[in-house]
């Protein structure tokens, strides 16, 4: 995240942009996708701006994932790509120090899908309540609902994202007071010293791609791909690919499938040929 910002501006002047996303799965290392996202931005108390939409993640929701939020394939038929709703939330986004609850989860998710749709990062300093949380208090649990249960706040998160950003806004001006109060955090950089620093943005990879995925990458067009999955099987592919991503010693491919319709992450080293689709 850039570092230009005013360490010295005091907290009531400061404009939060209050996130929260609704994911496919667990990890965006793994293909996961944005299914919801809501943003908030809030000075002094006062709500400047709101955004909130279900968005089309390309992909099926894991069990797991449709547990907690409840969303189903039919609430996302008709849903914008990420790619169409970027603009308006990093415009929200622009000029705000950001604010989610476990930040390094939603921002991993929310750098993935803006490589995807080719739109730069937000460009302010990160606030992660959940850290504020760890060293501010001493609560048995610190997820967000039992953070918001021990600060006595009016609003309680329901695994959607406008429901969840409200009780992370109301649990931010919450913590504010009580910084305020008791530790005399009352600028932007006491406030970001205090957390342990700026929570870090996570920037694309500069990774070894081989050609024929960097031509599909930089032109946007369709390979055709032999590929081995881990059981041995073979299968012949026609892929959209969207971006690379590094885990774990290995380098996943995250790619629009024709065959089944939807996202599917390869491992590379698993392509036994790929070719151009002119």
């Amino acid at each position: 995240m850039d570092d230009g910002y005013d360490r010295n501006q005091p907290v009531e002047q400061v404009h939060f942009a209050v996130l929260d996303v609704e994911t496919t799965g667990l990890s965006a290392a793994y293909g996961h996708r944005i299914c919801e996202v809501a943003c908030l931005r809030v000075c002094d108390g006062r709500e400047l701006g709101r955004f909130e939409s279900l968005v089309d993640p390309g992909r099926a929701i894991s069990a797991g994932a449709y547990r907690v939020n409840r969303i189903s394939a039919d609430m996302l038929a008709g849903a914008p790509v990420f790619g169409e709703v970027a603009p308006v939330l990093l415009a929200l986004m622009d000029g705000a120090v950001l604010v989610a609850h476990n930040a390094p989860f939603d921002l991993s998710f929310l750098a993935a899908e803006l490589d995807m749709a080719n739109c730069p990062p937000p460009e302010g300093p990160v606030v992660d309540t959940l850290t504020l949380a760890r060293r501010a208090y001493s609560f048995p649990r610190n997820n967000l609902e039992a953070v918001a249960s021990a600060l006595h706040v009016d609003s309680m998160p329901t695994h959607r994202a406008m429901s969840d950003v409200q009780t992370t806004r109301a649990v931010l001006e919450q913590m504010l007071w009580d910084l305020d109060r008791r530790w005399s955090v009352r600028t932007l950089g006491q406030l970001l010293d205090f957390q342990g620093g700026p929570i870090p943005y996570p920037l694309p990879e500069a990774l070894p791609l081989p050609p024929a995925i960097a031509e599909a990458l930089d032109g946007q067009k369709r390979v055709r791909m032999h590929y081995v999955n881990a059981s041995g099987q073979e299968s012949r592919r026609l892929i959209r690919p969207l971006r690379v991503r590094a885990h774990r010693g290995y380098l996943y491919l995250q790619a629009h499938c024709y065959q089944v319709g939807e996202l599917r992450t390869f491992r590379l080293d698993r392509v036994l040929e790929m070719t151009i689709e002119e």
